[in-house]
């Protein structure tokens, strides 16, 4: 499918395909969609890239479900003299080489989905056997073959145009995950992950440290217990010493007792 650059009132270029235009006036700001209707995408809140997005996927819906539009003429030119429908011309007089007699066509042209049209004459009759009747007779198979013709450039041009349509959604699949992994490194979503994650880890570092303080009395009271078991102990060892002072003299009284 065909596709072309386009700028927005912004500076922002994009990529746009067929049947699909941009309106930017005033307040008005999107993509109109041009292809078995009309439907317009406003920018909003996501943007252009998101409405155009969104514009391409009906696109390429309608394109698999509708036939292709016809380009093909409708109604006969201004300029043409007779009251024939369009494509067919006449009737056309003709006199061949070594002929005295002419002849009468009715020209049809007949179109082809991306080729030359071809140009058919259906005969009437000679100057001698002319007659309304034939006339009528030549006009309805004129008609026919064009009708036929036009049947057969449509249901082409709508093939080719599913085509299309299929290959810009093959390249538009290929596309999207290299899109999802742009969008996800540009993402703030991983900034305020992080930023969520620091307050965590804060906690858990205040979490230790309240913990800590909070065994800090437990092994000072230990600390305290201990020096006190100690003093308390201490009183003990001297007595002790108090009493072996206390027999010290004792021994001396029996061993001057004993001399």
């Amino acid at each position: 499918m065909k596709t072309r650059k386009a700028t927005i009132y912004n500076g922002r270029r994009f990529n746009v395909p067929q049947c699909i235009q941009r309106l930017d006036h005033l307040s008005t700001h999107g993509w109109q969609l041009r292809y078995g209707g009309t439907k317009m995408f406003s920018d909003g809140q996501d943007g252009a890239a998101v409405s155009l997005a969104r514009a391409t996927e009906e696109l390429l819906d309608r394109i698999a479900k509708l036939p292709a539009p016809s380009l093909l003429q409708k109604q006969p030119n201004r300029t043409k003299t007779s009251d024939l429908p369009v494509g067919i011309s006449g009737p056309i007089v003709r006199q061949r080489r070594g002929s005295t007699v002419r002849e009468c066509y009715l020209g049809v042209s007949l179109p082809r989905f991306g080729a030359k049209r071809r140009h058919r004459n259906i005969y009437i009759g000679s100057e001698r056997t002319y007659t309304t009747q034939r006339f009528e007779q030549a006009l309805e198979k004129a008609i026919t073959l064009r009708k036929n013709a036009e049947q057969v450039y449509r249901r082409d041009a709508t093939m080719a145009k599913r085509e299309e349509g299929k290959a810009m959604r093959a390249q538009q699949a290929l596309r999207t995950p290299r899109l999802a992994r742009e969008a996800g490194a540009k993402a703030p979503v991983r900034q305020s992950s992080a930023k969520s994650v620091a307050p965590q880890v804060r906690a858990k570092a205040v979490a230790r440290e309240a913990g800590a303080r909070a065994a800090a009395p437990k092994t000072g009271a230990k600390g305290v217990a201990r020096k006190a078991g100690a003093k308390a102990v201490a009183p003990k060892a001297g007595a002790k010493k108090s009493a072996a002072r206390n027999v010290k003299p004792a021994t001396r009284a029996v061993r001057s007792a004993r001399a």
